[in-house]
């Protein structure tokens, strides 16, 4: 018959094994661990060129200009680094929702340009694009 007083050897196990677990959880920490480095390395792609016109907009985008002594100006008005902050952070949420782009000088330190970066950022801004100008490479 059946064990009698549950000592026997058929008794329900009703704990879980862990060490599948564990072992499954190690592999992915492997494998994520391998590929997060070669998710943030881009790719190198040559854009097709266009002559179509840029498109129209409502309104007038806000630019922000580090000219080549590291001076800020937002629009057409000159500020110093701490009127910057404190402009930007003035300025309506809908605002902020829009756009913002930074047109800075090729021989600004790099520091200036990710401060003026990083005061953008903290005033809210959450789209930032640069302005940059085409290069003028002739194909061989």
């Amino acid at each position: 018959m059946g064990p009698v007083g549950g000592r026997g050897k058929n008794r329900l196990v009703s704990e879980i094994n862990v060490t599948p677990l564990v072992d499954v959880m190690l592999v992915l920490l492997i494998i994520f661990m391998v590929t997060a480095p070669m998710m943030t390395q881009g790719l190198e792609v040559d854009l097709p060129k266009t002559t179509a016109k840029a498109l129209r907009q409502q309104e007038e985008p806000l630019v922000v200009t580090v000219n080549a002594k590291g001076e800020i100006s937002l629009g057409k008005i000159r500020v110093n680094r701490d009127q910057f902050y404190q402009q930007l952070s003035r300025l309506p949420v809908e605002k902020k929702l829009q756009p913002l782009y930074l047109r800075a000088d090729k021989d600004v330190p790099y520091g200036v340009v990710v401060t003026a970066m990083a005061d953008i950022k903290r005033a809210g801004f959450e789209k930032l694009g640069m302005i940059t100008q085409p290069s003028e490479e002739k194909k061989k």
